[in-house]
Formats: structure tokens, sequence, C-alpha cells
């Protein structure tokens, strides 16, 4: 008989909570066993789809009754877990995944890994001292038509690589009204002062834009160019929104033989053009499309394609799938679910976080 896993979810205030836990219990061997949030700095007044409230009464109705703690830690050294999800605010992943790694607890949170690049270093030195694993999800890990293009550009099919632009614009940022999140459910109206309530627009918890949205920028130049930036120019400004976290930035990164750009809003309706990424080589182009790979070749490397990556193996399908099999058999997880790679993407964030409040160029740490 298969082994069967108890879950816990310490946090609520990240919605990809909810898609997190439906994926471990897709897997028919999960059980979630415990829920305990983390205590917010100002109390949460919304309890529209998505906001920390809901997601946690979400949780608790799963089958198998789990049980609400009020304190995780409390949680932990009660339930004996074999997996734990964490969904806090970002500026607490670092206190968490220390708290279940001294418990020798396995460990998904959600991305980015980290507020800053000392707690992601925190995390990691936690992961090793006790032998656990701690992987981080990307909703675009899952996404067919990016496995497609990585094999494409490491096979050359567009040159070498100068360009790579990634834009994230394509809501009024997290609960916005009329945004939809896991289930497809349309968020109701939100006022601003509910807003300001909420972990994400407050710099101080690891809200903004910039870590929200061009993280993904971050883990797409990481994996896809394969090779570190070696400086970062950034800027990040509340053009809109309540609170005092960053809703629009954009950051320039220059690598040895190339560059990448990187912008997220929190205030447009729509994103305008592909969110990408868009990739430029010596020999083509390259847009991600939705889940369509658009190539156009330049004059006399071949004739333009429109491609579509393939579906992904049941062990490879979700993160749920994917952690399981991790565990059970040691092949390697994906690398955009791995530390190395999370490392090299939270450093970019980490640079462009400081190169926004100095106004210069900044020296990616690796």
């Amino acid at each position: 008989m298969a082994r069967r896993y108890r879950l816990g979810v310490i946090g609520f205030a990240h919605m990809h909570v909810n898609e997190l836990v439906d994926r471990f219990l897709a897997t028919g061997r999960v059980d979630l066993v415990a829920c305990a949030d983390t205590v917010p700095h100002r109390p949460s007044l919304t309890t529209v789809e998505g906001s920390r409230r809901a997601n946690l009464a979400r949780a608790l109705a799963q089958p198998g009754n789990p049980r609400a703690y009020a304190d995780y830690r409390e949680m932990i050294a009660a339930e004996n877990l074999d997996i734990a999800i964490f969904c806090p605010e970002i500026a607490r992943h670092a206190e968490i995944a220390e708290a279940l790694a001294e418990a020798g607890v396995h460990m998904v949170t959600e991305k980015p890994m980290a507020a800053s690049l000392a707690d992601a270093r925190r995390m990691v030195d936690a992961a090793a001292a006790h032998g656990v694993t701690l992987a981080v999800n990307w909703p675009i890990t899952w996404r067919p038509a990016l496995r497609k293009a990585k094999e494409l550009l490491d096979s050359g099919a567009i040159g070498d690589v100068w360009e790579l632009k990634w834009r994230n614009a394509a809501s009024l940022g997290p609960l916005a009204h009329g945004s939809l999140h896991p289930g497809n459910t349309v968020i109701g109206l939100v006022s601003d002062a509910e807003k300001s309530a909420e972990w994400w627009h407050r710099e101080s918890d690891g809200g903004g834009a910039l870590l929200d949205y061009c993280c993904y920028g971050a883990c797409l130049a990481a994996w896809l160019l394969d090779a570190p930036p070696a400086t970062v120019q950034a800027m990040r400004a509340n053009l809109m929104s309540p609170g005092d976290a960053d809703d629009n930035a954009v950051l320039l990164l220059r690598f040895p033989r190339a560059f990448a750009i990187f912008e997220a809003s929190w205030t447009s309706i729509h994103n305008g053009l592909p969110n990408g990424p868009i990739l430029y080589g010596t020999r083509g182009t390259m847009v991600i499309d939705g889940a369509d790979i658009l190539i156009y070749r330049t004059k006399g490397a071949g004739p333009d394609e429109i491609l579509r990556g393939e579906d992904l193996p049941p062990a490879e399908a979700s993160i749920g799938a994917a952690f399981l099999h991790y565990l059970e058999t040691g092949a390697p997880l994906h690398p955009t679910l791995a530390i190395p790679m999370n490392l090299a993407a939270t450093a970019i964030l980490d640079a462009g976080i400081r190169a926004a409040a100095s106004g210069r160029a900044v020296e990616v740490t690796t």
C-alpha cells in the first residue's frame, strides 16, 4: 500500500495556498490534518474570496476535519507532520521555515522564496542543518509551453539570447475587484481601507508589485538564461494604491552578454502584450503567449513557427505529485522548485530592492 502523508498548512495570507492544498490533496495520498494562520500586524478587514480568512475557512472545510490552531508552533509540536505548506506574509517565510526544519518537516512555500537574500539563506541553512527538503512553488513551472521553450532555447532555436523581457500587468493587484482566483471565483469589491489592512500593501510584510510580479522574471531569467546577472538597476513606486508598498516596478538586468527587463504593475487593466517571456536571439525572436510558442526567425534562418508544449508526465504535472515523487524516489525536483535557482532569483530581487532605494546599479550577490 502506498504511503500516506500528514500535511499541515501554516499561513493563509497568500491566496495561492488554495491551489497548493488542492494539488497535494489531488494526489489521493495526503491527509490535511491541521491549519494555523499567522497573526497579521493589522487585522484583516475583508472576507472576500482570496482573503486570508476565506483561505483559512476553505482549508478547514476540506475532508478529514483538519484541526485549527491559533499558534503554528503549537501545531508543529502536536501534529507529527510529514509535509507542511506555508503561505504567510513573505517577510515571515524564514521564521516558519526554521521552525518546520527544526521539527524535521519537509516543506513547500509559494513564490517568491523570501523578501530578502538574508532570509532566503536562513531558510536554506535551516533545511540543510536538519536534513529536510524545502521547495518553492512557481505557477509557471507547470506551463508546458515554458518547458518546451527551455528545450528550444537550449537547442539554439533562436541562436544566442541577448534579451529577455517579462511584463506582468494583467490585473489591478491582489484582491482587486473583478480579478480571478483559484476556482475562477470573481473577487468582490474591496475598499481602499480594507486593502490597506492587507499585508500585500505593506512593504515591511514583503508586499508590493516588485516582489509579487518581478519575481517571475527573476525566476525565468535564472532558468532560461542559465547565468547570473552582473548588475541590476531598478525603479519602483506607489502610484495609485493604499498602503506604502510599491504598485509598479521595473528591473533592468545586465548579464555579460545579455539584458533582461522585468515590468510589474498593479495599476493596469490589461497587460497590453503577451506576458511572455519574450526572448530575442541572434537568429530569431521567441514569444511565449499563453500555451503558444511563436518563433520569428531572421532571414535565412528558417521558417517562422507556432509550437506548443507537450502534456507533462503525471509525476511532474503538479507540485503535489512532483514533491511526493521526489521524496519517494530522489528524482530531482524541477530546477525552478529547487534551492539553487530560488537563491539566484532571490539574489536578483534583493539587488533590485537595493537598486531602487539607491538609484544606482547594484551588483548581484551570488
